[in-house]
C-alpha cells in the first residue's frame, strides 16, 4: 500500500508519526467540534478507560485535542505527542467523536536504534529525522505492521529515501531482519530469553524526550515520562542474560568491520597528508605574489595622490579665476532674483498669515454681535402661562371652574398678543438676514483656511492673547520691511551716483574713493535685508503659535454658532409670532361654535331618514302585485342618488369635525365640554375615523357568511370602491381600548398613507344595536371597522392559483417590510402576521393587513397558532411564553419570505422549531437574509429595508381605487381564515381579515 502523509511528529531517528493528506478536512472539523464541546464537558471520574478517547486542553495552546490516556500521561492520538495532565483537563466527548485517530505511527523500514548509542546521538538521530519529515509530503510504501498498531514503511521525500540517509549519518543500523509482525519490544524479550548468557544492555531513557517547539501539542512534563520508563526497565532485570547472548553472538562481526574501517582510514591519512604538502607549496607562492602586487598598487597610489593634487589646484585655480570674472554678474542676477520674489510676496499680501483675517472676525463677532431682544423673554414666558392655561381648560371637568379658567385664558390670550405685537416689532429692525448671511460666509471662509473646529476654549482671554500675539508678529514683520526697504533705498542712491561717473558728458569732478567707498557692505546689507524678510514670511508657525491661532479661531466659530442658534430661535419665534397674530385676529374678539357640524347633521338626518323610507318602499314594491322593472328600476336609481347623498355630507361632516379639531388643539380646548352634543372629543380620539352617521343599514351590504362564521362581515361598494364592513363585539370596557388601537393604527398609516405598507381603515361605525342594550344579543356586533376590499389578493390565495415569481415575491416582501417597520416606528406590534393577512395588490404592491383590535399584544401572541403549508409562523419565544415583540413579528415575515421563496422544495424543522434554511436551494442574498430573520438576533423592519435584496426592488404605492379586480368566484382569504379558525381558532385572534 502507497499513501501520501505529512509528518506531525518524532520519537526517534527511526519512528515517527504522520498524518494522511486526504484527512485534512477530518482534522478541521474535529477541532471544529472539540472546541464547541470540550468546554462544556464533564471531566473524568473515577479510573480513566484506557481504551476509550478523550478530550485533552494542550498545556502550551490552551486549545483541546483527542487524546488518549496511559498511565501516567496522556497521548494525543492525532498528532502522536504527549504529556501529563491533571484530571481537570482531560474530559468526556460525546460518541460521534470516538472516531480512529487521524496521526499513525510509522517506523523506517530495516533500521533499528544502536543499542550502545549515546543520549546525544539520540538527540542528533531525532533532530536529524525531523528535519526530514516534520510537515513535509512524504510519499510511504508499506511493508509490514506490529501487533501495537506500528507500521513499518519505506518512505520517500522529494525521491529521496529517508531511511537510507539516516542510515548513512550513523544515527540507525540495519536490522538483519527487516520484516517481524512483532513488537519492537516483544522482539527485545524473545531474544533475551533464547541467549544462555547475560550481558547489561544500556536501554535508552530518553526515548520520550521532548521535540522542537511545534505548532501543535507537546509535552511539557518530559522528566517525569522519562523517569516513569526508567523504572520499566530497571524492572526487567528477569531478561538480562538473554539480551548478554545476543550482544556476545555479534561482538566478532563488530570487531572485523572495525578492523576494515580502521585500514581505509589510515590509507586516506596519507592520501592527505601528501595534498597538503603540496597545498602549502602553492600557498607559499601565491603570498610571495601577493606582496609583490601590493607593493606595485602602492607605487601607482601615491603617483596618483601627486597627480591629483596637481590637478585639483589647477581646477581650482580655474574655478576661482571664473568666479572673479563673473562675480558681479551673479552678485546682480541673485539679488534682482530676491528682489522680484519680494515684489510677488508684497504685491499678494502674504502677510495675512499673520491673522489679519482672524483679527477682522474677531471685530465682527465682538462688536456687531446681536443681542437677545428683550421682548422675547417676556414672550416666552406669556407663551408658557398661555400654554398652561389651555392645558388647565382642557383637564377640567366642573361647569363652574371651567367657565373662570376661560377667562383667565382669554386674559393670557390677549397678553400674549400684546408680547407678539412688542416681539414683531422690535425684530423688524433687526437686520437678521444680512446678519446671518454675513456670519455664514464668514464661518465658510474660515473654515475653508483654518481647517476642522476643536471645542473652544471658554477663557475671555483668548480673544485679547491672540490680538497681543498679531501686534508683535506685525510690529516685528514692519521693522524687518522698513530695514529692506532703507538697504534698497542706499542702493538705488548709489546707482543714481555710480551713472555719473561712466557719463561722458558730465562736467562734474568726482571723488573715486567717495563714489565707490563702500559699495560691497552695500550689496552685502541689501542681500541680508532682503534674504531676512523673506525667511520671514515663509518661517512656519512654532507651537506656541499654532495653539494662539487655534484657540482664536475656534473661539471665533463658537461665537459665529452661537449667534446663527440665538437667530434661528428669533425667527422661529418671529415666524410662531406672526402666525399667532394672523389667526388671533380672526379669534380673539368672537369664538367658534358647531353650528356648521349640526346643520350638516341635520341635513344627514333628513337624508337618511328619505333612504330609509326607499329602502322600505323597494322591499314592499318587491312583494307587490302591481311590480314593474321600469318603476323598480326607478327607485334603485333615487335610493343610489339617495345613498351618494348620505355619502357627500358625510365627508363634509368629517371636513368640519377636521377644522373644529384644529382649533381644539390649537385655540379652544373647551369646545367639546361647551358642544358635547356635536362628540368632537369621540371624532379625536378615535383619529378621525368614528362616525354615527354612517349606519350599517343605510348601505347596499351583502352579507357574506360563506367567508366568515365567526363574527358578521358584510361586502358593500362606496363610490365604486369595495369595501368590507368586519363587525366586533365590543362592551363598555373594552370599547375604549379599541378605539384607542384602532387610532393608533390609523395615525401610524395617516403618516405615509399609500406608501405607509398599511392596509387603510376607512370609517368605524355603531350599528343600531348598540342603542337597543335591553335586546342586544351575545352574537350581536357593536361595532364595524370598514376596510377595501381586495378580492383574491392575499399570499394564500395567491400562492394556490398562480403563485409569485421571485421578483414578484421580493416587490410584494419588500411593502411589507416597509408595514412592518412603520407600525414598529409607532410602538405597535402587530402579532398576527400570516399568509392570510398579508396582500399583494396586483402582484406588486406589498400590504400588511389589519389585526383584531378588540385584543391586546398579548391576548393575539397567546392565541396565536399560524402557519403557513407545513411551516410554523409562531417564534420560538412566543412558544416560551415570552410577549410578543417587534422580533417575532419579524420572524414571522423571514417564515412568509421562506415559504414564497421555497416554493415547493423540501427543508427540515430544527428542534426549536425554525426551519433548515442552509439545506434550500435559493438565491444567496434571499438565503443571507433569511439566516438573518430566523435567528435570535433578527434583523429590524429598517435594517431589511436597506438589505441587497431590496436595493433593485422598488416599493409600487397602489392606491385602493387602482387596485386590479379578480374574478368574482375567487375565493376570498377570509374563507381560507376562517377554515383555520375551524383548526386552529387562529381567525378569532386575528379578526376577520379580509385578505386575499
Amino acid at each position: 500500500q502507497v499513501e501520501d502523509v505529512v509528518g506531525c511528529h518524532v520519537e526517534d531517528a527511526v519512528t515517527f508519526w504522520a498524518q494522511n493528506i486526504g484527512r485534512c478536512n477530518d482534522l478541521l472539523k474535529l477541532s471544529c467540534a472539540l472546541a464547541d464541546v470540550c468546554p462544556r464537558a464533564n471531566a473524568i471520574f473515577g479510573k480513566p478507560d484506557f481504551s476509550k478517547i478523550y478530550g485533552g486542553c494542550f498545556s502550551e495552546d490552551g486549545c483541546w485535542y483527542r487524546c488518549t490516556v496511559q498511565q501516567c500521561q496522556v497521548l494525543y492520538i492525532d498528532y502522536g505527542n504527549s504529556e501529563i495532565l491533571n484530571r481537570s483537563e482531560i474530559v468526556e466527548i460525546p460518541a460521534n467523536l470516538q472516531c480512529p485517530s487521524v496521526a499513525k505511527k510509522y517506523k523506517l523500514w530495516g533500521l533499528q536504534i544502536p543499542t550502545d548509542q549515546n543520549l546525544n546521538m539520540f538527540d542528533q538521530g531525532k533532530k536529524f529525522l525531523d528535519s526530514l519529515v516534520f510537515e513535509k509530503e512524504i510519499k510511504i510504501r508499506h511493508k509490514a505492521k506490529h501487533e501495537d498498531g506500528t507500521i513499518v514503511v519505506q518512505a520517500e521525500y522529494e525521491k529521496t529515501d529517508i531511511g537510507e540517509e539516516v542510515a548513512k549519518t550513523g544515527f540507525a543500523e540495519k536490522c538483519r531482519s527487516a520484516v517481524n509482525t512483532k513488537n519492537g519490544e516483544e522482539k527485545k524479550a524473545d531474544l533475551m530469553q533464547n541467549q544462555p548468557w547475560s550481558v547489561k544492555v544500556p536501554v535508552p531513557l530518553w526515548m520520550n524526550r521532548p521535540n522542537r517547539s511545534l505548532s501543535r501539542p507537546r509535552g511539557r512534563f518530559e522528566h517525569v515520562v522519562a523517569s516513569a520508563r526508567n523504572e520499566n526497565f530497571t524492572g526487567s532485570h528477569m531478561f538480562v542474560t538473554k539480551e548478554k547472548m545476543l550482544v556476545s553472538g555479534s561482538v566478532l562481526d563488530s570487531s572485523l568491520e572495525k578492523i576494515r574501517q580502521d585500514q581505509k582510514l589510515v590509507e586516506e591519512n596519507e592520501k592527505l597528508k601528501v595534498e597538503k604538502e603540496l597545498l602549502r607549496k602553492d600557498n607559499e607562492s601565491l603570498l610571495q605574489m601577493q606582496k609583490e602586487l601590493e607593493l606595485k598598487v602602492e607605487q601607482l597610489k601615491h603617483e596618483l595622490q601627486v597627480y591629483g593634487k596637481k590637478e585639483a589646484s589647477r581646477e581650482t585655480a580655474e574655478r576661482f579665476e571664473e568666479t572673479l570674472r563673473k562675480y558681479v554678474g551673479t552678485k546682480m542676477r541673485s539679488l534682482v532674483a530676491n528682489v522680484k520674489v519680494l515684489k510677488e510676496i508684497r504685491h499678494t499680501n502674504k502677510n495675512t498669515r499673520f491673522g489679519e483675517d482672524l483679527s477682522q472676525a474677531i471685530e465682527v463677532v465682538t462688536e456687531g454681535c446681536l443681542t437677545v431682544p428683550c421682548s422675547l423673554e417676556k414672550l416666552q414666558k406669556t407663551w408658557v402661562e398661555y400654554d398652561l392655561a389651555q392645558e388647565m381648560i382642557q383637564l377640567c371637568k366642573n361647569v363652574d371652574e371651567r367657565d373662570e379658567l376661560i377667562i383667565k385664558r382669554n386674559e393670557m390670550q390677549e397678553n400674549l398678543y400684546s408680547a407678539v405685537e412688542e416681539l414683531i416689532l422690535e425684530v423688524d429692525q433687526l437686520p437678521l438676514s444680512e446678519r446671518s448671511r454675513t456670519l455664514q460666509e464668514l464661518s465658510t471662509s474660515l473654515e475653508v483656511v483654518y481647517g476642522q473646529v476643536c471645542e473652544a476654549d471658554e477663557s475671555e482671554e483668548v480673544f485679547e492673547q491672540f490680538l497681543k500675539w498679531k501686534r508683535a508678529k506685525t510690529e516685528e514683520f514692519i521693522r524687518v520691511r522698513n530695514d529692506t526697504n532703507a538697504a534698497l533705498q542706499i542702493l538705488t542712491d548709489w546707482f543714481s551716483v555710480i551713472i555719473k561717473c561712466f557719463d561722458l558728458m558730465s562736467e562734474a569732478s568726482l571723488n573715486l574713493e567717495e563714489v565707490i567707498g563702500n559699495v560691497d557692505e552695500v550689496l552685502k546689507k541689501v542681500e541680508l535685508d532682503i534674504c531676512k524678510e523673506l525667511e520671514t514670511d515663509s518661517a512656519e508657525h512654532d507651537e506656541a503659535d499654532e495653539q494662539i491661532i487655534t484657540s482664536a479661531y475656534n473661539k471665533v466659530i463658537h461665537k459665529i454658532r452661537q449667534e446663527q442658534h440665538l437667530i434661528t430661535v428669533i425667527q422661529s419665534k418671529y415666524l410662531a409670532s406672526a402666525e399667532f397674530r394672523k389667526q388671533a385676529a380672526e379669534w380673539l374678539n368672537r369664538r367658534p361654535n358647531t353650528d356648521n357640524l349640526l346643520s350638516i347633521k341635520k341635513t344627514l338626518k333628513n337624508l337618511k331618514a328619505q333612504l330609509r323610507w326607499k329602502m322600505v318602499e323597494k322591499s314592499n314594491f318587491e312583494e307587490s302585485d302591481d311590480y314593474s322593472e321600469f318603476e323598480m328600476t326607478r327607485i334603485k336609481d333615487k335610493i343610489a342618488e339617495l345613498r351618494n347623498s348620505v355619502l357627500q355630507e358625510i365627508y363634509k361632516e368629517q371636513e368640519e369635525y377636521e377644522k373644529l379639531t384644529y382649533l381644539v388643539q390649537k385655540w379652544f380646548p373647551e369646545l367639546p365640554l361647551l358642544h358635547p352634543e356635536a362628540g368632537i372629543l369621540n371624532y379625536m380620539n378615535s383619529g378621525g375615523l368614528l362616525t354615527h352617521s354612517l349606519e350599517r343599514d343605510l348601505l347596499d351590504a351583502e352579507p357574506m357568511k360563506e367567508l366568515s362564521t365567526k363574527r358578521p362581515l358584510v361586502c358593500s361598494e362606496i363610490q365604486e370602491q369595495k369595501v368590507l364592513l368586519k363587525g366586533y363585539s365590543v362592551d363598555t370596557n373594552s370599547e375604549a381600548k379599541a378605539i384607542e388601537r384602532v387610532a393608533k393604527y390609523h395615525r401610524a398609516w395617516g403618516q405615509q398613507k399609500e406608501n405607509s405598507g398599511l392596509l387603510q381603515l376607512m370609517f368605524l361605525l355603531f350599528c343600531k344595536a348598540r342603542f337597543k342594550l335591553m335586546i342586544l344579543t351575545s352574537s350581536d356586533p357593536l361595532v364595524y371597522l370598514m376596510v377595501p376590499y381586495y378580492p383574491g389578493a392575499s399570499l394564500e390565495a395567491l400562492q394556490t392559483d398562480t403563485p409569485l415569481t421571485l421578483k414578484e415575491a421580493l416587490k410584494v416582501m419588500k411593502g411589507v417590510a416597509q408595514g412592518l417597520h412603520t407600525l414598529h416606528g409607532a410602538s405597535i406590534v402587530h402579532g398576527s402576521l400570516h399568509g392570510n393577512n398579508v396582500f399583494a395588490v396586483n402582484r406588486k404592491q406589498g400590504i400588511v393587513g389589519d389585526f383584531d383590535f378588540t385584543k391586546s399584544e398579548e391576548q393575539r401572541a397567546a392565541a396565536s397558532s399560524m402557519v403557513v403549508g407545513t411551516l410554523s409562523l409562531v417564534s420560538p419565544e412566543l412558544k416560551m411564553g415570552q410577549p410578543a415583540s417587534p422580533a417575532s413579528d419579524m420572524y414571522a415575515y423571514g417564515c412568509l419570505l421562506l415559504w414564497l421563496c421555497a416554493q415547493n422544495k423540501k427543508f427540515g424543522i430544527k428542534e426549536d422549531g425554525t426551519p433548515e434554511v442552509d439545506v434550500v436551494g435559493m438565491d444567496d442574498k434571499v438565503k443571507s437574509l433569511l439566516l438573518n430573520l430566523l435567528c435570535c438576533n433578527r434583523l429590524t423592519a429598517e435594517q431589511v429595508l436597506k438589505d441587497d435584496c431590496f436595493l433593485l426592488v422598488d416599493t409600487i404605492p397602489v392606491s385602493p381605487q387602482q387596485s386590479e379586480e379578480l374574478e368574482p368566484h375567487e375565493e376570498h382569504d377570509c374563507e381560507k381564515v376562517d377554515k383555520n379558525e375551524e383548526k386552529a381558532n387562529n381567525s378569532e385572534e386575528n379578526g376577520v381579515n379580509h385578505s386575499a
